[in-house]
């Protein structure tokens, strides 16, 4: 802002002498909001939240020649960025640019990938993959619960993903196609797919396993499928075309698309 502590202070005070009332409790440690200093927060955290993506919105415009593509740090990871080297071979001249989120949000992309239902999307979609679902977990996180059927997995430790980037499939959903009861063992639930994977590559729990996101876990016997059976996944990796999508970027969907990227 340019300006000194002081006289952000004074123009806090001639902004609340304006209001006619508090926007801060003050004390001798620092600060708090009041309830219409709360309000006011919310209301320019919105504004500056929609000048924000207005800004980068209008940076995009001036080159559309590039590819921005969003996904999830897993999807990123686990998926795109190893087939990025296959596509320059046959495009070298289109440049692509990954936006790595997991909050949902895909401002300014050209491209975003996403699980779920496809036929929810008013723009324009592709098909990824559709995969099987399988229990994964280490050899000694196995052998250390006597992991021999599926009966066994109903009191083993699991570990859940909930995020709000991805409505990824769940365990008791897993349980329920393959027709047995809800787990009874303890749970361990974080927020980002590949921090699951990391847990149980600690040991920590089972973990339920996309094949084509995990093909790189199981070929190198970091994680082994726990028991034989594996759920058909309810819904497939799908590719968003967004309306600002330039032809360079149909041109890398199309790609995507097309090619068999199993791993």
């Amino acid at each position: 802002m340019n300006v000194t502590p002081a006289a952000v202070s004074h123009r806090i005070r001639a902004l609340e002498h304006e209001l006619g009332q508090l926007l801060f409790t003050r004390h001798y440690r620092g600060v708090e909001l009041t309830e219409a200093g709360a309000l006011l927060f919310v209301s320019l955290q919105r504004g500056f939240e929609t000048i924000s993506d207005t800004v980068a919105r209008i940076r995009t415009l001036h080159d559309r020649t590039g590819v921005t593509i969003s996904a999830t740090t897993a999807m990123s990871g686990l998926w795109l960025t190893p087939r990025l080297a296959a596509f320059w071979k046959s495009f070298p001249d289109v440049a692509i640019s990954q936006v790595v989120q997991d909050s949902g949000k895909t401002v300014g992309a050209d491209l975003s990938i996403n699980y779920g239902d496809p036929e929810r999307e008013t723009d324009e979609t592709r098909i990824l993959f559709r995969d099987r679902i399988l229990a994964l977990g280490t050899r000694h996180f196995a052998e250390a619960h006597g992991i021999r059927n599926l009966s066994d997995m109903l009191k083993v430790p699991l570990v859940h993903t909930l995020s709000a980037d991805n409505a990824w499939t769940g365990w008791p959903e897993w349980f329920d196609t393959l027709g047995w009861p809800a787990p009874r063992g303890p749970g361990f639930t974080l927020n980002n797919y590949l921090i699951s994977l990391q847990a149980a590559e600690d040991h920590i729990g089972a973990v339920l396993g996309w094949e084509g996101l995990v093909g790189t876990f199981l070929n190198s016997g970091r994680l082994v499928q726990l028991v034989p059976e594996a759920m058909e996944s309810p819904f497939p990796f799908y590719l968003r075309i967004h309306a600002r999508a330039s032809a360079n970027a149909r041109l890398f969907a199309d790609w995507l698309a097309e090619h068999d990227h199993h791993p």
